[in-house]
């Protein structure tokens, strides 16, 4: 049994739920700490004044009894505070669509008139239904040493210089960040740089890096294209709202070098006395990590490494030249309540789809009904 989930749930509606089929019986799950990470979602300098608002706290509906999973579907809830200042509202129809923003052709294939409809359910709002989910999988991980967190590297062309620190340590420097950046004099000009595009009417993109720790080599595999980890990963992460671009390790600067400067090789770490040991991962080891810790869609071991780049929120105060549908006629956009800049706040939404890919692959590869019964395949 593989894993998969659903969201539903609009941005301004009563709340947003997720569901999430195939979570193994027995693992130790509690609402706090899935908020930890609902929390870190809401928090990122350059947020929007929703987040004054909203409170993310999840509800376990289902799935879970006396603190353990049981092996049923979870169900997850997340109340939406907005709702009640718009419930009674009467809006009128949204006509003008936002360049950049899915309102034009989503209302072009779902037939809607109105375009708000179809900017409640592709909001960034979602992501918080996904966060909950990824920090269920992520509980799950831990019970197998995995572990996995995130940090920015460039917000509006400030660059951060990445020190050469175990990945734990840069994420406890990014968690210490507003920014979510471990080099900080980079984000004192990161702040800077959201300060001027606020001050401006405008938003900025940035990249940011998610890491995963103790994966095992042999999830994913390369007899079929879609079941490569890596272009499994490159999808979930894509699949975040303003995510333009996905690499596995630095692939587009691995791009403009020779393959003999690319590739990890290979170094033996404990002589083996039998044929069997000789193939026993832990006798290898190697002294680059530039293939991102996939090779041939298979986890290899060391870390996998995932960017991300997002591009700026297309919602802007400056407006923006556009069409009235009803009219015909030329038109700019109207400003809607949005973020400067959620760089930060996308890097734990990563987490949580790189946290989904991995678990999913992990149970592709041990199976079982049950934690116990994973962590005997697991020995």
């Amino acid at each position: 049994m593989t894993l998969r989930f659903l969201t539903a749930g609009e941005s301004h509606g009563l709340c947003l739920m997720a569901i999430i089929e195939g979570m193994p019986a027995g693992l130790h799950l509690s609402e706090e700490e899935i908020n930890v990470d609902l929390r870190r979602r809401q928090g990122g300098y350059g947020r929007g004044q929703r987040m004054k608002i909203e409170r993310d706290k999840v509800e376990l509906l289902s799935g879970v009894a006396k603190g353990l999973t049981i092996g049923a579907p979870i169900a997850l809830r997340i109340e939406n505070k907005d709702w009640a200042n718009w419930k009674d509202r009467d809006v009128p129809p949204w006509t003008v669509p936002r360049p950049g923003h899915a309102d034009l052709a989503g209302a072009t294939k779902y037939g809607l008139g109105d375009l708000r409809l179809v900017a409640e359910r592709a909001s960034a709002r979602e992501t918080a239904a996904r966060v909950a989910v990824g920090a269920v999988t992520k509980r799950l991980l831990t019970e197998f040493g995995i572990a996995i967190g995130s940090y920015v590297t460039e917000i509006g062309g400030a660059i951060a210089e990445i020190p050469d620190l175990p990945p734990q340590e840069l994420w406890k420097r990014a968690e210490a960040s507003d920014v979510r950046c471990p080099d900080p004099i980079v984000a004192e000009a990161m702040r800077q740089r959201i300060d001027e595009a606020r001050a401006a009417g405008d938003s900025l993109g940035g990249i940011f890096v998610v890491v995963a720790t103790g994966v095992p080599v042999g999830l994913g595999s390369h007899v079929h294209w879609d079941r490569r980890l890596d272009s499994r990963l490159a999808a979930a992460v894509m699949s975040i709202p303003a995510i333009k671009g996905v690499e596995i390790g630095p692939a587009f600067e691995n791009a403009r070098k020779r393959g003999t400067e690319v590739h990890d090789e290979i170094f033996v770490k404990l002589k083996a006395q039998s044929s069997k040991l000789k193939l026993q991962t832990s006798n290898f080891k190697r002294h680059s990590n530039r293939a991102g810790g996939i090779e041939g869609g298979i986890s290899n071991g060391q870390p996998i490494v995932v960017r991300a780049a997002m591009k700026p929120i297309p919602t802007t105060v400056t407006p923006l030249r556009s069409v009235d549908l009803v009219t015909g006629e030329p038109a700019t956009t109207q400003y809607q309540r949005s973020d400067v800049c959620a760089v930060p706040a996308a890097s734990v939404v990563g987490e949580a789809m790189v946290a989904w890919v991995i678990a999913d692959a992990l149970m592709e590869k041990l199976g079982g009904d049950s934690i116990e019964e994973m962590k005997s395949r697991w020995k």
